[in-house]
């Protein structure tokens, strides 16, 4: 079953008018940004094929991506790079994250649709949906846009550290990041405040970066 316009319209008829989904991607893996999506869909916008981009493949959450990037009322993008993990932890970070992907919404909404999570700090009505990104189009279109913005700046760091292979696992905890994290310690965006990076760190015998961060990074 794909995601309907339900809650959106729940809104509307208690009398909201611009309705913004929230998302996020990049919450497991041990390096990288955690990026949020904010997405202001018009009244029954159709986006065939929109899910949880989890269920998507690749090449679909790209096609996908264009077509919400082309047809949505506003999209919004904020992140929190891994020092600011390691400062608030990832659950502040996500919020940290969504709080700027709405500041940065060129139309403010007033009302929030977000998955799984509530933004206290965000004086703005809002509805927390468990798997949201699976019920609401507005939150699938941001589980979208969250995932592709953000492998892509993954691949960015390819380019930066190729021996971590970050293109292929996009800092995930794969075995093979497993592997090449004992082999050459973390680098710059790994998440010190993570286990098993803070494992390769004390085999590394390096410094432990995260202690004394005083200031939340915006991105890496």
């Amino acid at each position: 079953m794909e995601p309907t316009d339900f809650f959106e319209a729940e809104a509307r008829r208690c009398g909201y008018r611009r309705v913004a989904g929230l998302d996020e991607a990049g919450r497991g893996p041990l390096a990288g940004p955690v990026v949020a999506a904010a997405v202001l869909l018009p009244r029954r916008c159709d986006l065939p094929g929109l899910n949880d981009s989890k269920q998507v493949a690749e090449a679909e959450r790209e096609r996908l991506y264009d077509e919400i990037a082309r047809r949505a009322i506003g999209v919004g993008i904020g992140l929190a790079d891994a020092q600011a993990i390691d400062a608030l932890n990832i659950l502040e970070a996500t919020r940290f994250a969504m709080g700027r992907a709405i500041q940065a919404l060129a139309v403010p909404p007033d009302f929030l649709l977000i998955d799984a999570v509530f933004l206290s700090s965000v004086p703005l009505p809002q509805r927390a949906i468990i798997k949201g990104d699976g019920l609401s189009v507005s939150i699938a279109a941001a589980s979208i846009v969250a995932k592709v913005t953000r492998d892509r700046l993954m691949l960015e760091y390819h380019q930066r550290y190729p021996q971590y292979r970050f293109h292929i696992h996009k800092g995930y905890p794969t075995p093979e990041h497993l592997r090449l994290l004992a082999e050459y310690g973390p680098c710059e965006i790994h998440r010190r405040s993570f286990r098993p990076v803070r494992q390769a760190l004390g085999r590394a015998g390096q410094p432990d970066l995260a202690q004394g961060v005083a200031a939340v990074g915006e991105g890496a």
